[in-house]
């Protein structure tokens, strides 16, 4: 046991490396695809047809197509047609892709769940409809998506163990390299696998408190 100890000790400042590249990660794709889950929910409910079945098509490549998938095809797919980008860049690009898909979704039912009597209240007092989704719907509906959100961002954040297969140095990949190299795999995915719950646990934990506390307001 003291071995293992020592092991994980010499082991962690590079797990904590790897660790840090995957929260960048996470934190990167959310931030570029929230905003645009949202933009493609708001523009799946346009009036224009042409505008709303491109919105949809884009968001059901998203879901539809797995992060793994979409990890190949930026990295390796996307050089044959003259684009070639980093390994952390077309990391971001793909998982971005895919929180765009499935937050859109996630974004369209919080907006639809906005009572119908805070449209027309702001009808009522002359807002633009461009002023009521500014002010009135998409605060309220991003309100009530939170916790559902918070839920996929703790996704988004394991699915970067799957960059590993296009050489993004993030935790797994750390792992995997110890392993290489010292041929204990056990021993060093298990220390891997703790540096993940260490951050799903805690976020599982505030999700939860924070669904509980906005739903005695809704």
């Amino acid at each position: 046991m003291t071995g293992l100890l020592t092991s994980w000790g010499d082991w962690l400042p590079r797990l904590l490396e790897g660790l840090l590249t995957s929260l960048q990660l996470t934190v990167v794709s959310l931030l570029i695809g929230v905003p645009l889950g949202l933009a493609l929910a708001l523009l799946s409910s346009a009036r224009n047809r042409a505008v709303r079945w491109t919105a949809i098509g884009l968001v059901e490549i998203g879901r539809g197509t797995p992060a793994l998938v979409m990890l190949q095809f930026v990295y390796y797919g996307l050089p044959s047609a003259g684009l070639s980008l980093t390994a952390f860049v077309s990391a971001i690009a793909a998982l971005s892709l895919t929180t765009a898909g499935y937050t859109s979704e996630i974004l369209r039912g919080g907006l639809q769940a906005v009572p119908a009597g805070e449209t027309e209240a702001a009808g009522a007092l002359g807002m633009s409809r461009r002023d009521t989704l500014r002010y009135v719907i998409v605060p309220q509906g991003v309100r009530i998506a939170l916790p559902s959100l918070m839920g996929f961002a703790i996704l988004i954040f394991q699915a970067t163990s799957l960059t590993f297969t296009i050489s993004v140095v993030e935790l797994l990949s750390q792992a995997y390299s110890i392993g290489a190299a010292t041929f204990r795999y056990l021993d060093v995915l298990v220390l891997a696998g703790l540096l993940y719950l260490a951050v799903t646990i805690p976020a599982g934990w505030l999700t939860n408190g924070t669904e509980r506390r906005l739903s005695r307001h809704l």
